[in-house]
Formats: structure tokens, sequence, C-alpha cells
């Protein structure tokens, strides 16, 4: 998911764990969820940018359950020893397992939220490659925005500076939803509605600061049931689309629930075997079989996208005197092109068909 939302689902993260028991703890809790996409770059992932490379960085091992680890005992060590002054000033003993518990919820938030989406994760990195989806919510929510937000801003100390920075970030949630082309009705009023809603909780005082904790509890157990309802929904519909693919493709049919930012219980239908794919009235052939598809594959770009690509399609442009293959996925702009590979020049023929 896109990193407004880890970063307002893991501070109330932050504060359910470490409320009372750690400083600032919702601030924690926001740059913890957000590290695997922050550490990246430290792994060289901002090299291969506006490449194919990119799409096998990212998402990567700090997106793993070992990389996770890792930055759970790293962050606790580092945060115990910048409380230890205080912790000997106040007589009292540094919470380790409250650290623990916060860093360890944080970075796990990070990791269920991507793979709830349809991009892919790769839990299991080093030792497996496979990407896992859940197929259940979109990149991008606005609900995974308004629902933390405002039951954070109602735990908040009532102070201007905190209710305008809530009311400023609230109006330009809700402009870009009103104003995006590519979102449902029904989910424009519902924001609208939330927003609304988010004005007179804070009016009427429904929560204050003693009961912080309890408002970032209900924002979890909110988006917990929001996006339990979606699951149970494509379970269903997956089930349907498992029959419908495997009666036209057989029993190796592939197939898929893709989500569709903007329009929550919406999914894009998508099945495949090795030779075509199709959706909802249309269908093409992927043409993967050519000689001159499996050589552009096997390239580092070609690998790097056939693993990140779920319905890999090729196009094979063989004049000019040399080979082109475009790569690219069906479904999310399958209008497109594709990613052009060129294919060094063969003696003899081009070997594009």
């Amino acid at each position: 998911m896109d990193n407004l939302a880890h970063s307002l689902v893991g501070a109330a993260i932050g504060r359910v764990a470490g409320e009372s028991r750690v400083p600032a703890p919702a601030i924690l809790g926001a740059i913890a969820a957000n590290a695997p996409d922050w550490t990246e770059p430290f792994l060289g992932v901002g090299l291969h940018r506006a490449t194919p490379l990119l799409a096998a960085a990212h998402r990567g091992i700090t997106h793993s359950l070992a990389g996770a680890a890792v930055q759970v005992v790293a962050f606790t060590l580092l945060t115990g020893l910048a409380l230890r002054p205080a912790s000997r000033r106040a007589n009292a003993p540094i919470p380790w397992g409250t650290l623990l518990l916060l860093y360890g919820a944080a970075l796990a938030s990070h990791l269920v939220m991507d793979w709830l989406g349809s991009y892919g994760l790769r839990p299991f990195l080093p030792w497996s490659d496979r990407r896992f989806y859940a197929d259940w919510v979109a990149i991008v929510d606005p609900f995974f925005w308004l629902v933390p937000l405002t039951l954070l801003a109602w735990g908040q100390v009532r102070r201007w500076p905190v209710a305008l920075a809530t009311a400023m970030l609230t109006a330009v949630i809700l402009l870009f939803v009103l104003e995006y082309p590519a979102v449902a009705a029904w989910l424009r009023w519902l924001c609208a509605a939330c927003a609304a809603l988010a004005v007179i909780g804070w009016h009427r005082h429904w929560f204050g600061p003693g009961a912080r904790r309890g408002a970032a509890a209900l924002a979890l157990v909110i988006l917990a049931l929001y996006t339990g309802a979606q699951a149970i929904t494509a379970t269903v519909l997956r089930h349907r689309l498992g029959s419908a693919a495997r009666a036209r493709f057989g029993p190796g049919a592939t197939y898929a629930l893709l989500t569709r930012p903007g329009y929550p219980f919406t999914w894009e239908a998508m099945m495949a075997d090795s030779d075509s794919v199709a959706g909802p009235g249309w269908a093409a052939p992927r043409h993967l079989r050519l000689p001159a598809v499996r050589e552009a594959v096997r390239t580092p770009d070609g690998r790097a996208l056939g693993g990140f690509y779920r319905f890999l399609v090729a196009d094979v442009d063989s004049q000019g005197g040399r080979t082109v293959v475009y790569l690219r996925n069906a479904g999310h702009g399958f209008g497109r092109r594709g990613f052009p590979i060129t294919l060094p020049a063969a003696p003899g023929g081009t070997g594009g068909d």
C-alpha cells in the first residue's frame, strides 16, 4: 500500500502498543511501519530506478520475514539505548518488551498491507523468490487514510496546530477522492460522510487524550472488519472464477481477481493458460512459446518482468534488421505496448518468428 496508509496504520499500532510506556509511540510506529520502504535505498534499490530491475528489487529482502525480523531487533536495540539515560534518571527499567511488541506489530503491518493487494510479496526471501497475493484490498484505498487519521486525531490534545494539520490532510484526501476520475460514486459519498463524521466527533469530544489508546484500537478494528468483508467477497468470487477458468483452459489454468484502486469490492477477473489470456469479453495471445520471447525472458530485464508480471504477454517486432520483444502485463493498462527488449542479431536471421 501507499506510505500514507502505512504511516497512519503504524501510528495507530504504536499508540495501542506503546501508549504511556514509551515516548511518542505513534511516531515510532509510523517510522517503523515505513521501514521496509525507506531502508531499501541502503541496499541499492535506487540504482535500478526506471528500469525493469526495480520490479525485482522493490519489495525485496526488506519486505521479507527475515528482513523484518532484523529490522525489529535493530529498532528495538537502538530505541532502548536511546532511552537508557532517561530510564536511569527515572530509576525505571527500559521497556524492552513494549518496544519489541511495538516494532514487531508495526513492521508486520507493512508486510500484511502489501500482501493484501495484487502486486505481490515475497516473504520467504532470500530462500524463495515466490510471490504471494491476497487480492483483497487495492494498493490505494482512502479508507486506510480516513479511518486511522480521524481516530488518531480524536485522541490528540485539543490544540489548534493538531486541528489545522488534521483538517488540511483530510481536505487533501477528500479533494483527491472527489476529483480523481477513477473512483466509484458511492465511495465519494462515503468518504465525504467520513470527513463530516470526523468533524462532528472532534467537536463533540467523542474521544480525548485519556481514551487515545482506545480510539487507535477502534481504528484498527474498523480496518480489520473492512478488510475481512472484502476478503470474504473475494474468496467467493475467486471460487467461481476458478471453475470458469478450468472449464475454459483446463486443469492447468491460472486465474486471479485483480484489485481496482478506487473501486472497493470490485475486481478485474483474469484467466490464462500458456498460450492465451482472457478477461470479461476479451482474449489475447501471449506468444510465450516464440523463440525470441524465450530468449528475451532469459535476459536480466526479462527475468525481472517475468517474475513481477502475473500474466505476461509478449509481442515481437522483427522489422528493420533487428528483433525487439515487447513484454507487458495483461490487465492494469493492457493496451500499452510494453517494455522493449532488443535481442542481439543472430547469423542467418533475427529469430523473431
